[in-house]
């Protein structure tokens, strides 16, 4: 699986896509202090600074000189955290008059890629913008591009984080006959088959068959110790969580910031950023994440369902 990741931010979804054993292959983000940490951390991926500047024909130029001509062969998936600012309830909430209502870009990218996954997230009060016309226009654009979209919302406390963090995660599926390639006339699944489909994802998220309980603020998720259910892409478990970015004791999460020693020093790639910026802009991409370990519990029910 490779992913195709917009709005990257940090790389919330790259990592939860390496948790995954998955590929990143392209990132796109246009703060400089967030990309400079992509490139850092994923630098065999193409990294692009602008979604409104990013077309089909540079995707293909620069996926090609890394995976070949046939990069889009496997399995793609899509994923974006479009800018909440729009929709926060803590901004101006300015809707779609708001320059950064960026889905209409996203969704372009979609219809040039055809991926066969999609992984929207935003913020909750994206739901009652408008009296929630803006999310059915999310869900009806995505479905009239061919794909079947189940919306969810899940607190980042359903993986034991320290903190609520709800946000609404749009989870969409090419129907068999809309993937790279094929003519937009094709129709896919019928309606009844869609729905049908939509009722057994459904049972086996209830049942807690995939996305654990991710959905549950009293579940102990992920972060009550080492897990035991994450597998790589070929199903091999793996013993543990790879340590970057990652608590396993939000008990002892700090609340108070720590006294830096004389001694502390930031990767030589990242040379040049003073301490008080790295602080500033680390504090914003934080606040700006995604949860990967909520990521990371979607992928593992798109793997399940594959």
């Amino acid at each position: 699986m490779k992913l195709i990741s917009l709005f990257s931010g940090i790389g919330g979804f790259e990592l939860a896509a390496e948790w995954m054993g998955w590929q990143t292959a392209l990132s796109c983000e246009i703060n400089p202090f967030s990309r400079k940490v992509l490139e850092y951390y994923w630098p065999d991926a193409y990294h692009h600074d602008d979604i409104h500047t990013l077309n089909i024909d540079k995707i293909n130029e620069e996926l090609s000189k890394r995976y070949g001509a046939n990069w889009a062969d496997d399995d793609l998936i899509l994923t974006g955290g479009f800018p909440c600012q729009p929709y926060s309830t803590a901004g101006k909430r300015l809707g779609k008059a708001d320059e950064r209502h960026l889905f209409p870009e996203m969704l372009r990218i979609i219809r040039e890629v055809r991926p066969r996954y999609i992984v929207g997230e935003n913020v909750r009060g994206l739901v009652s913008w408008s009296r929630g016309l803006v999310f059915e226009e999310v869900c009806a654009d995505l479905e009239a591009e061919g794909y079947d979209v189940q919306p969810f919302i899940l607190p980042a406390c359903g993986v034991n984080a320290p903190h609520r963090r709800e946000r609404v995660w749009f989870i969409a599926h090419a129907n068999h006959n809309r993937t790279l390639g094929n003519s937009r006339e094709d129709e896919g699944e019928s309606g009844k088959e869609r729905l049908q489909e939509r009722n057994e994802v459904q049972q086996l998220i209830e049942s807690g068959k995939i996305l654990g309980d991710a959905s549950n603020p009293d579940h102990q998720g992920l972060q009550g110790g080492e897990d035991k259910r994450i597998s790589s892409g070929s199903g091999e478990k793996r013993d543990k969580q790879p340590s970057r970015f990652i608590r396993s004791d939000w008990e002892n999460f700090p609340t108070q910031p720590p006294i830096c020693g004389g001694d502390d020093r930031l990767p030589s790639e990242l040379v040049g950023i003073t301490f008080p910026k790295w602080r500033n802009e680390s504090i914003k991409a934080y606040g700006n994440a995604i949860v990967p370990q909520v990521a990371l519990e979607i992928f593992k029910a798109i793997e399940a369902l594959r």
